[in-house]
């Protein structure tokens, strides 16, 4: 087993939940290379101090420059801000240091681009936190699929919805500012992540953004509250996604459902250990969807449990995440989703961005 020095750019939630995963994965999947708490960084020294002592790194800073230059840090996770995602990987793939990244890949489709370039030149490691796919549920589903257990895919359905802004009378917060913290910005992105996980390429897309509650206590608002597209894939299937973060009652609302010519496949992230399936086989009296719980015999479920329908969660997600993330540093193999592919995500969302002013459907290919 070899040590490798990790920075945390972000001391927040997805800082926390990136910081147990790393210092978890090691005991978690056995891997070969183990993780060691060398620096985070946060926007003040008094902030980041405070992670430093909560999660066990070694040191901390107020400039993410001294993380990245920092000789004991050998690979970068940037939880931070998006407009702040470019320089920090620019710098770090230019020290010739791995890069994971949380969605979605910078603040604009120019950083996304660039990002792209600068990994791709510097050919280390580089990945995109969509962390739900990452699911031993979504992971079957992916492999039933592959494997043609549903036949030919026909149709897609997903969503990502959410209701902690389904109040109107819900204040005004950063959230409520710019598009990229918007719904297109914050939410679809793993939707659309996932339906290109499952589904492959998306050919073109027809979109449509509304923003419901205009005013809310404190000010305007200038970005969505829900949004919707139809799309076509490369394969031929038909699709539609929708995201809200207004859906009042859903509150991890990451579903798809997938129809094909031998059987259909239903995901819900709020019963996320389950997996309904249905084959179109047998008698007509017996068929129907079958629910598939989660366990041993999943993708990644073991590691965490030995015990079938007990379940895996939400930070177990992350830990998977950063087993691949250390699998690619180790072997030099790209793993899902790479820079390129956060950035096909960036293209699909300009897109239906696009598609929504013109009202008329876009090729991906434009963007």
């Amino acid at each position: 087993m070899t040590e490798i020095g990790i920075g945390i750019c972000g001391g927040g939630y997805m800082g926390k939940a990136h910081a147990v995963a790393m210092a978890s994965v090691g005991a978690v999947f056995n891997t070969a290379l183990r993780p060691r708490l060398e620096v985070v960084c946060a926007s003040s020294p008094e902030s980041a101090q405070r992670y430093q002592k909560a999660y066990g790194f070694a040191r901390s800073t107020g400039d993410w420059r001294a993380l990245v230059a920092d000789p004991k840090v050998e690979a970068v996770v940037i939880a931070s801000p998006q407009e702040t995602h470019r320089e920090i990987a620019e710098a770090a793939f230019a020290l010739g240091k791995p890069v994971l990244c949380e969605k979605p890949l910078g603040a604009s489709m120019e950083d996304g681009a660039a990002m792209v370039a600068a990994a791709e030149a510097a050919r280390v490691a580089n990945m995109v936190g969509f962390n739900y796919v990452r699911t031993p549920a979504t992971q079957f589903a992916r492999d039933l699929i592959a494997n043609g257990e549903i036949g030919d895919v026909t149709w897609f359905r997903g969503e990502h919805t959410e209701d902690f802004y389904a109040d109107p009378d819900s204040p005004a917060s950063w959230r409520t500012q710019g598009m990229a913290n918007g719904t297109m910005g914050d939410l679809a992105p793993h939707m659309v992540n996932c339906a290109l996980a499952l589904m492959g390429s998306i050919s073109k897309v027809l979109g449509e953004v509304e923003t419901v509650h205009a005013e809310r206590p404190g000010g305007a608002v200038t970005n969505d509250d829900h949004a919707q597209m139809m799309c076509r894939f490369e394969n031929g299937a038909m699709g539609h996604m929708y995201f809200s973060r207004i859906a009042t009652g859903r509150k991890m609302g990451y579903a798809y459902e997938i129809t094909g010519t031998k059987g259909a496949i239903r995901f819900d992230q709020e019963d996320q250990n389950a997996l309904w399936l249905y084959r179109m086989e047998g008698p007509e009296a017996t068929r129907g969807f079958v629910k598939i719980l989660t366990g041993p015999a999943h993708p990644d479920y073991e590691p965490f449990c030995q015990g079938p329908g007990h379940g895996t969660g939400y930070q177990d997600q992350i830990i998977i995440e950063a087993r691949d993330f250390l699998r690619a540093i180790e072997t030099g193999e790209a793993v899902f989703p790479t820079f390129r592919d956060g950035h096909e995500v960036n293209r699909v969302i300009a897109a239906a961005l696009a598609s929504h002013d013109a009202k008329a459907w876009k090729h991906i290919n434009s963007f």
